[in-house]
């Protein structure tokens, strides 16, 4: 691929990562109302990735999209799925012992250890400015998010970091199976992923019947499409841009649920909340700048 295609490419993987923090972002604050009518997370996770390997089903049978991977491409496709699975088990457990606030700024410190991990795991030399920006972003997110320092349990703790190393695994397995067509990467990745989401659901709240979800429809729909919408650009953008600005972009994730929560909830947000938000959204472009001056 040429200089300029590439550069169009990582403009376009940088978009898709961006859109697909705010639709995941979207997906926080209607899962909470959901939640308040009664329906719970293991629920709403299990019944969007049930949708979404449904989806694919369809999807591939309409277009007759084949399902088969290279040989090449299993291993990284397996890890990319059972990643997947833990990142939410871990992210979703570590809230029965931690504030939500408190373990979501623990998880979103995942930007920072791809930075550091990405020159041990691909061809890219390590960048201090690139170090730097995740750095900001992460301090950012802790702003926004505003973590209480009460209630801290060590298994919470170790639960949101582990969702953290689960989330850069993630990127990088993502990454590392671009190569494989959108419709089998998505179908075996949750394939791997239901059984997980079962699991968790069967310890936890216990399953309820689709018809459950009409106790808030508009909420469920939301959260169930939210993770649809987010989770395809995010392969999307795996496939165009290296797992660091990825990560970086998706720092942007709690600041749309944050707004979001604003204009639909009323929630207020406070002085130095803003400045976190306007500290994440510099990073961000600032990552965009320093990735289009490594691109000429």
């Amino acid at each position: 691929m040429t200089a300029g295609p590439a550069r169009a490419a990582r403009g376009h993987g940088v978009a898709l990562a961006f859109a697909s923090a705010a639709a995941f972002g979207t997906n926080i604050v209607s899962a909470q109302i959901a939640g308040q009518a009664g329906l719970s997370g293991p629920l709403l996770v299990f019944y969007r990735v049930f949708a979404m390997l449904a989806l694919v089903c369809v999807a591939a049978l309409v277009w007759r999209a084949g399902l088969a991977v290279a040989r090449s491409q299993i291993r990284p496709l397996i890890a990319f799925g059972v990643a997947s699975a833990l990142v939410g088990s871990a992210y979703l457990s570590s809230v029965a012992y931690l504030p939500v606030a408190v373990a979501a700024v623990v998880f979103y410190t995942f930007p920072i250890l791809i930075v550091l991990a990405e020159p041990m795991l691909t061809p890219a030399r390590f960048s201090l400015d690139r170090l730097a920006v995740a750095v900001a972003a992460f301090i950012g997110v802790a702003l926004v998010v505003g973590p209480a320092l009460h209630g801290l349990d060590w298994r919470g703790l170790a639960l949101a970091m582990a969702a953290s190393v689960f989330a850069a695994a993630q990127f990088f397995a993502a990454s590392a199976c671009a190569e494989t067509p959108l419709a089998p990467k998505l179908f075996w990745s949750h394939l791997l992923i239901l059984p997980v989401t079962a699991v968790i659901l069967w310890l936890t709240a216990g399953f309820l019947p689709p018809g459950a979800l009409a106790l808030a429809p508009l909420a469920a729909a939301v959260t169930i499409g939210g993770y649809l919408v987010g989770f395809l650009l995010q392969v999307l953008a795996l496939a165009r841009i290296a797992p660091a600005p990825a990560g970086l972009a998706f720092c942007a994730e709690p600041v749309f649920a944050v707004a979001i929560a604003a204009l639909v909830l009323g929630e207020r947000v406070q002085a130095l909340q803003y400045g976190g938000g306007g500290l994440v959204v510099c990073a961000i472009v600032a990552n965009v700048v320093l990735e289009q001056r490594r691109a000429r």
